[in-house]
């Protein structure tokens, strides 16, 4: 016999059909415009303005416009979709006002495609579509999607939904199986039934410290105390990581849902979402998520029928890269300074304001729909022996295809950087990948076979963290870029404890000693030791991991530090104290280019004539290297 929750969801399922249908745009062309912080950042709110114009100029009802979260193929944005009913559809990249005129002149109007601007160059494969089956639990993405052999490469979970429905429609979301995971939860009205399937799954924590969420769960939910919280942790401060952006703003109902089931796994009632202020577009999507999931009567009280209650509110956070870690952000949470607290008590133990709590980060939240509606062993399937599932990776650095890219766990690092990323820009030979973030340590090139997965990174020296991979060439000096990373953590540092505090203070002086030309090989012992000591006994994670890509770069690439120290010299010619520029007199004509943009005047030369540079006036700024057009300014 149907019980209320299912005549429930049978009921919303129909009014969403019904509401889309209504909508009217069955039998109509079609044109899909990616609208997330990335997409507007590239232009696709012009590109959006243009298309409503070009309609209305037409004067058709044949024609829809479709807004839709990132695809995650961030370098070729913004990116538009034509699709014309009975055609394969045709997705754009780097769009702008001018193509838009070509494209609805030309394609829409008169059905003829422009191969050249297709994305990927997806229209002029011989091959054909690459239909490989990864994608197929979302078959609306395989669908739209599966000519691109960036997306071809990669298994979408977390991230199904990003780049094929309207971010700020529940309708949208309810006819791709939206809330039907919740209701199969309150059907079973068994709590311990949905952490079970969790773990099964084998779901780690996607935020960093990777600790088994069903696990997490079942520990809250034991507590004898009966008020319990739930926190969605969307604050991710790891420089170039932007994958919980990319799905709060592309797909916020799914991370939603997903946290409806985890309170209802704990018994918590009341929820929060801590996300950082500097992410409007994602704390707008998800508050109209939230108002639209209470108007329909699956949030607040008596949710879908079932007598249980569960309510959820935002929290913005300031920016400090410490509230990452779970005690500091409760802390911030409850009004306090965001510092960590020894642990234990865990927070599943005594949390926000001393009751039992679960944090979760926002993919952590998006994996749990897919989980209850394919089940716990399916899901541990698609990973490894030791984790289960996907990862999303923000794919960034010396690398042809960046983006957001979603993996099977145990997937070489080889596959994702080559296989989706297209590998090293300008077929540069590859140096290094760093994952992890600022707390992440760096891969040599001879190791990118290895498998991305908590374990097989761990004893490398480095992490999964939050998804960070950055991808380095020939190019880039590991000194130079483990003072950078360094320096992020030391102004990060809350500066409660003495081994985050002055340790990487300390730390942070000697690799601008070694950078600046002036440091001893005693200096290597020193950081060395200091980074082993920061590790071992500093508060929080954050400090602990703070070390990382100094430890690691020590042990993969001492000799660049040795060069920097004996030889006074970078390889990459990135650190400025170690490199000068100087003209050659052959190769210059004399065009006073690197006169005219040379910010101390210590460039002399008359036209048409060789110039040279003033050496004792050098700032080293690098604009005359810059701006010469035909090589004659070398850098040594």
């Amino acid at each position: 016999m149907p019980s209320p929750v299912t005549d429930f969801f049978e009921s919303l399922r129909d009014r969403a059909h019904s509401a889309l249908a209504g909508g009217g745009k069955a039998g109509k062309v079609t044109i899909q415009v990616g609208s997330a912080t990335c997409e507007h950042a590239a232009g696709s709110l012009d590109v959006l303005d243009e298309f409503t114009k070009h309609i209305q100029s037409s004067g058709s009802d044949g024609i829809v416009i479709h807004k839709t979260g990132c695809t995650g193929r961030c370098s070729k944005e913004p990116i538009v979709g034509i699709f014309i009913p009975g055609q394969a559809p045709v997705k754009y990249e780097r769009v702008n006002r001018e193509l838009v005129h070509e494209i609805f002149t030309k394609h829409i109007q008169k059905g003829i495609p422009l191969p050249e601007h297709a994305l990927d160059g997806s229209l002029d494969r011989k091959d054909g579509p690459e239909k490989s089956g990864k994608t197929s639990i979302s078959k609306h993405f395989s669908d739209m999607y599966g000519d691109v052999s960036f997306f071809t490469a990669q298994n979408r979970v977390a991230m199904r939904h990003s780049g094929v429905l309207d971010p700020e429609s529940l309708e949208e979301y309810i006819s791709l199986d939206g809330f039907k995971a919740l209701a199969t939860v309150l059907s079973k009205s068994d709590p311990e039934w949905v952490i079970n399937e969790v773990l099964k799954a084998r779901l780690r924590g996607r935020g960093g410290g990777g600790f088994m969420t069903g696990q997490k769960w079942k520990f809250a939910s034991q507590n004898e105390e009966k008020t319990r919280y739930i926190i969605c942790n969307g604050d991710e401060g790891d420089p170039g990581a932007f994958m919980d952006r990319g799905m709060l703003e592309s797909d916020p109902f799914s991370v939603l849902e997903g946290m409806i089931i985890g309170a209802y796994a704990i018994g918590a009632g009341k929820g929060f979402w801590y996300i950082r202020a500097e992410y409007p577009l994602a704390i707008k999507r998800i508050q109209n998520a939230i108002d639209l999931c209470k108007a329909a009567g699956l949030l607040g009280k008596d949710i879908m029928g079932s007598g249980w209650d569960f309510e959820m509110e935002i929290r913005l956070g300031a920016g400090a890269f410490v509230c990452g870690e779970e005690t500091a952000l409760i802390r911030s949470i409850e009004g306090e300074r965001g510092q960590p607290k020894v642990r234990p008590p865990f927070p599943t133990t005594r949390g926000l304001w001393g009751k039992p709590t679960c944090i979760n980060n926002v993919e952590t939240f998006a994996n749990i729909t897919a989980i209850i509606n394919h089940g716990g062993e399916w899901f541990a399937s698609v990973g490894t022996e030791e984790s289960g599932g996907t990862k999303v990776f923000a794919l960034a650095g010396k690398v042809k295809h960046t983006g957001l890219v979603e993996v099977p766990l145990g997937t070489p690092l080889r596959d994702v950087v080559f296989g989706i990323g297209g590998g090293v820009q300008d077929d540069r030979p590859l140096k290094a990948i760093q994952t992890g973030g600022p707390a992440g340590g760096f891969i040599p090139a001879s190791m990118d076979t290895l498998a991305v997965d908590f374990g097989p990174l761990s004893k490398v020296g480095s992490i999964m963290g939050s998804g960070g991979m950055i991808v380095l060439s020939e190019d880039d000096c590991i000194v130079d870029i483990s003072k950078f990373y360094l320096s992020f953590t030391q102004e990060e540092s809350c500066g409660k404890c003495t081994p985050c505090r002055e340790g990487t203070t300390r730390m942070l002086e000697i690799l601008e000693r070694i950078t600046g030309g002036s440091a001893v090989l005693e200096d290597l012992d020193k950081l060395e030791r200091l980074a082993r000591l920061c590790q071992q006994t500093a508060l929080c994670g954050l400090g602990r991991a703070a070390p990382n890509p100094i430890l690691s770069s020590l042990k993969h690439f001492r000799e660049e530090y040795i060069e920097h120290i004996e030889g006074k010299t970078c390889r990459a010619k990135k650190c400025v104290a170690m490199i000068h520029f100087e003209i050659n007199a052959e190769a210059c004509i004399g065009c006073t280019a690197c006169v005219r943009n040379c910010p101390v005047n210590c460039i002399a030369g008359q036209r048409k004539e060789a110039h040279s540079i003033d050496q004792s006036r050098c700032v080293k700024c690098g604009q005359c290297f810059d701006f010469c057009r035909f090589n004659a300014v070398e850098r040594k």
